[in-house]
């Protein structure tokens, strides 16, 4: 009798060989941690050992002699460990307290600067923007590099009320997730459909499929198959566009960035809460995109001058009010701020359970 097959292991791979010694030996026994500088974590294990941990901002889609560089850096001025976070940080791990303030001036001097701990302002996470993805309306990591221009203070220094996360999203999709502070894409006119290609290049039950609004459905125009979309019902999301080319959302008139407030995934002080829309119509302007810039950085300025210690930006919105929020930050509040739309109730998830 044949040994059964092994399953096919998937998931993420065993971290153990990768971890510095000094983690290894303590897994699981740590004491405590301390932040000795903004950018620097110094964690002391239970029998006395600590492990040094450096922070440094990088851009999220690196080239092949940025990764050489930044490894090159660990083997010289640090130990040859480093890791990256989720929000595209790079991190060094030393157990030589001695080598943190060399291997600080390296970073600072290649370009590299070292923060993002503490009551700040994180690096930016986005989503894949034209590197990757097929339904951009505008390129997330480009607003990230113009933003992070503006807010390289609030990188390298702790002086927020506590940790702000902000994200970029190059479409209304959004898989850049929930922040604090999100800028989304929005595309405010249905797919403009060259009814001559629809046959030939798109298979259009996978079209019809695609649409979360059921929006989208076959029909022959001018004696050729094509597809028309019920614009009463359409949300201009744009998920039509990949699988179908030309039905074009992609708009550079009516393509508009939005700012959204107040995304919390986690439970630590308060409940899960959902973004809401503050500013919409900002102006798609690469490269500096200024009026996008101007909006988070006002409202940066009032949470940080309001916001009592520890209050992420959600807990402070739900303390004052969303009026106002709207007062201190200047930002016109308008119809379309006002969330009256009831169909979620029937399409979204309602559990932990996942339905499609």
């Amino acid at each position: 009798m044949s040994a059964p097959r092994m399953p096919v292991e998937s998931g993420v791979p065993d971290p153990f060989p990768y971890m510095h010694p000094v983690m290894q030996k303590n897994f699981g026994a740590w004491s405590h941690h301390e932040r000795p500088r903004p950018g620097v974590l110094c964690h002391t294990a239970k029998g006395g050992d600590k492990l040094w941990t450096v922070r440094a901002g990088t851009q999220r889609q690196m080239d092949l002699y940025t990764v050489r560089k930044l490894c090159d850096i660990a083997d010289q001025f640090g130990e040859g460990f480093v890791r990256f976070t989720i929000r595209s940080n790079i991190e060094f791990l030393l157990a030589d307290g001695g080598k943190v303030d060399p291997l600080i001036k390296k970073l600072q001097d290649e370009g590299f600067p070292v923060g993002g701990t503490g009551p700040s302002v994180t690096m930016i996470a986005h989503t894949q923007g034209w590197l990757h993805c097929d339904i951009p309306g505008t390129d997330a990591s480009g607003v990230v590099k113009a933003l992070m221009d503006e807010l390289h203070e609030e990188f390298i220094r702790e002086d927020m009320p506590n940790r702000v996360h902000i994200t970029t999203s190059c479409c209304q999709i959004n898989c850049g997730g929930q922040g604090d502070i999100a800028i989304n894409i929005q595309h405010t006119k249905p797919p403009k459909i060259n009814h001559d290609l629809v046959a030939n290049i798109c298979e259009r039950p996978t079209v019809v499929a695609r649409c979360p609004v059921a929006a989208i459905r076959p029909a022959l125009v001018n004696g050729k198959p094509s597809l028309e979309v019920d614009e009463k019902k359409c949300i201009c999301c744009g998920a039509c566009y990949p699988p179908c080319p030309p039905m074009q959302i992609n708009d550079p008139v009516h393509s508009k960035l939005a700012i959204w407030v107040g995304g919390n995934h986690s439970n630590a002080r308060s409940k899960p809460t959902f973004q809401k829309l503050v500013a919409a119509g900002l102006p798609n302007n690469p490269p500096r995109w200024t009026e996008v810039a101007a909006v988070v950085k006002k409202i940066l300025h009032v949470y940080k001058e309001d916001a009592k210690d520890w209050e992420r930006l959600s807990d402070w919105v739900a303390r004052i009010g969303w009026s106002r929020f709207f007062e201190l930050t200047e930002l016109p509040f308008t119809k379309f701020h006002v969330d009256n739309w009831r169909g979620a109730r029937r399409s979204l998830n309602a559990s932990a359970h996942i339905r499609f």
